[in-house]
């Protein structure tokens, strides 16, 4: 099987389609082209994907043209953003939109009456759990995953002031957008933080193990689980979380859950610091509950099988129930062979 997969809005490395899904097609023996804005983020993907780079962002002519270079002998277009969506050509093998977004739920029902449609409840979030992560610290706070004003830069850089008399040193892991990276830059050049950057998933990982905790402080206007949060439960550290991210923290029983507020913060941090049975209670819960629920190599074999199915099905049957992102289109092109 040939899959084109495409994003325009996201990291060409996102670990999402990158590392989980582009991953387990590969090594389900299926070959991938990959439509990506490869050039803006400076990223040459590995052999054997077929590259197509698209800008960043780019307009329904640019996308449109890259899809058809991309799904030329597929036989089935993996999409990843609802901007592209609308690029997808005519003549076109079975289309998929991988929706994560839920401000996308009432246009992925309509979309599911032409093409398969699949969500975090269909393809689960998750993370590639360590099998014995070290245990979790006390002198390193970390933060993994983009960084915008709505995903905590701000009180990220007003926290790190006040870990400062305290010993506490906090890194950044993960690319800023524009208007965050000036803020991430000066906060640095002053020694209050480290800011790495994007880093290779594999080893941004690597870089949470032994952390005091890993941080979540998106606004509650951010939707969907934080894959962070799942990444720091696979790693075995405690997760101090804002209300955005109470579910997946509670239900784990992995961390605290504070108000967005740098004071806030730092207290649940000093209060694990000075408790080290609570940290690896909360670790360890977090850990066990990710290798049980989150691991990805236990969700790839699902993934690969439901797309091979999406790619071989002529004529799909449409679901009974639409309400939530399900597979099954009723009209979706027989990929061209």
């Amino acid at each position: 099987m040939r899959v084109c997969v495409a994003t325009t809005d996201h990291h060409p490395e996102d670990a999402r389609i990158m590392h989980r899904q582009i991953r387990a097609l590969l090594d389900a023996g299926h070959d991938v082209a990959y439509v990506a804005p490869f050039t803006y983020y400076n990223v040459t993907p590995p052999p054997p994907i077929t590259a197509i780079d698209l800008p960043r962002g780019a307009g329904h002519g640019r996308a449109r043209a890259a899809l058809r270079r991309g799904v030329r002998d597929a036989d089935l277009l993996l999409v990843h953003d609802a901007r592209l969506m609308r690029a997808v050509p005519y003549r076109c093998p079975p289309v998929v939109w991988d929706v994560r977004e839920p401000r996308d739920a009432r246009r992925a029902v309509r979309a599911a009456r032409r093409h398969h449609v699949i969500s975090p409840e269909v393809v689960p979030e998750a993370t590639t759990v360590a099998e014995m992560p070290p245990p979790s610290g006390d002198a390193r706070v970390v933060h993994l995953g983009r960084l915008t004003a709505e995903r905590g830069a701000g009180e990220l850089v007003g926290l790190a002031e006040r870990l400062v008399p305290y010993g506490l040193r906090l890194d950044l892991i993960g690319p800023a957008d524009h208007r965050t990276r000036v803020l991430l830059r000066d906060a640095q050049r002053a020694g209050l933080l480290d800011w790495y950057g994007h880093v290779p998933h594999r080893h941004a990982l690597r870089m949470t193990e032994g952390a005091l905790a890993g941080l979540s402080l998106a606004a509650d206007s951010v939707t969907g689980v934080p894959t962070k949060v799942l990444d720091y439960m696979g790693r075995g550290i405690p997760v101090v979380a804002t209300a955005q991210a109470a579910q997946p923290v509670r239900s784990a029983r992995c961390g605290l859950v504070v108000r967005r507020d740098p004071a806030a913060v730092l207290e649940a941090l000093l209060d694990l610091r000075e408790d080290p049975a609570l940290r690896a209670e909360l670790g360890a819960n977090g850990h066990r509950h990710a290798a049980l629920h989150h691991h990805w190599p236990d969700h790839a074999r699902t993934f690969v099988a439901r797309m091979e199915s999406y790619a071989e099905l002529a004529h799909p049957v449409v679901p009974q129930d639409v309400r939530r992102p399900t597979a099954a289109p009723s009209n979706a092109r027989p990929a061209s062979r």
